[in-house]
């Protein structure tokens, strides 16, 4: 019997879950156990927004639905890849990951992680609401998710230790740490830097080493992991728009009867609101604290226009991979 079902003593139970989640039956109603992680720590948003969803799915269910939080990605010994495998295959409940992490298991997830394809949260939003959130839904159904929507990490940013970035050649040589898709090393090559992967886990000890010179991540990432601490300098360029899935394995989603896939729905809809007017409302605030800590570098319109160009033809090489419909769902152009 799997881990998923422990606690389920009655047939009733097993019934409801399959093999997701775990349940205690009650002469009228199930109880749930269910566990998410966030890949981050305590002090982010992410987590903030986890807790929240936590608070509501109890408040709402009377009670039946208990969530427990687990950060840096503790169930998959801090692997955020492996994480949503474990989604996928019912091992976890829910997470929020980043659609970078989803690109390593199907590259069509990255359509919306190109670079410098919006130029602020408008154009971003514009794209979300006209098309690209329901193509992410039905993109994550795929693969055994029940997406719940978009929380939010941001535009990434980048720091280092080298030296302050301005202008493409700044980034000569630089060694970057990079999530681990193709195309985010196609993005840095491209650029002159040396880029490398590694779980974000690894990143402080790794900066702190040397191992690794520089990183890239939104400003709530950077904030909440203390980077500063091992980093020099801070490039604020809004080069990839980086959405947040709260999911939740597909097969548990089914197993729920109406009334309580309206609970989690509801509660879902409700942290992902928070997540992001919350992330947004400290994401200046996150940039004027780190600008204290680090030499800080806010590119213009006529600079970042040069990185654009830099990678441009990336996008003929990743559009075919994408596909049209995806290309289409994420475009800026509403």
């Amino acid at each position: 019997m799997s881990k998923r079902l422990r606690g389920a003593v009655a047939l009733l139970a097993c019934l409801v879950l399959g093999a997701c989640g775990s349940a205690t039956a009650t002469p009228d109603r199930p109880v749930y156990t269910w566990d998410m992680t966030v890949t981050v720590g305590e002090s982010s948003t992410w987590y903030q927004a986890a807790e929240r969803f936590a608070e509501t799915l109890s408040r709402e269910s009377g009670g039946r639905m208990e969530l427990r939080i687990f950060t840096g990605e503790q169930l998959s010994a801090g692997d955020p890849a492996a994480g949503v495998e474990q989604l996928m295959n019912g091992d976890k409940d829910f997470s929020y990951n980043s659609t970078i992490i989803y690109a390593g298991i199907d590259p069509r997830f990255g359509a919306i992680n190109a670079p410098f394809l919006y130029r602020g949260y408008d154009e971003a939003d514009r794209a979300l609401d006209g098309g690209a959130t329901a193509a992410y839904e039905k993109l994550s159904s795929e693969i055994g998710v029940k997406m719940l929507g978009f929380g939010e990490s941001g535009f990434r940013q980048l720091t280092n230790n080298v030296r302050s970035v301005s202008k493409p050649a700044d980034l000569s040589g630089i060694k970057v740490r990079i999530p681990g898709i193709g195309m985010f090393t196609d993005i840095f090559r491209s650029l002159g830097a040396n880029p490398t992967t590694m779980n974000f886990s690894e990143v402080f000890t790794s900066l702190q080493q040397g191992t690794i010179e520089g990183q890239e991540n939104p400003m709530d990432v950077i904030s909440s992991a203390g980077l500063a601490e091992v980093q020099r300098h801070l490039t604020v360029w809004n080069y990839v728009y980086d959405p947040l899935i709260l999911g939740m394995n597909q097969d548990l989603f089914r197993s729920l009867s109406p009334e309580d896939r309206k609970i989690v729905q509801k509660a879902a809809a409700d942290a992902n609101s928070f997540q992001i007017e919350t992330n947004r409302g400290l994401e200046q605030q996150q940039i004027d604290e780190q600008s204290k800590l680090m030499t800080t570098t806010e590119l213009t319109d006529a600079q970042v226009a040069r990185f654009r160009a830099a990678v441009r033809p990336l996008y003929e090489s990743y559009e075919p991979v994408w596909g049209p419909a995806m290309v289409r769902a994420v475009s800026p152009e509403r």
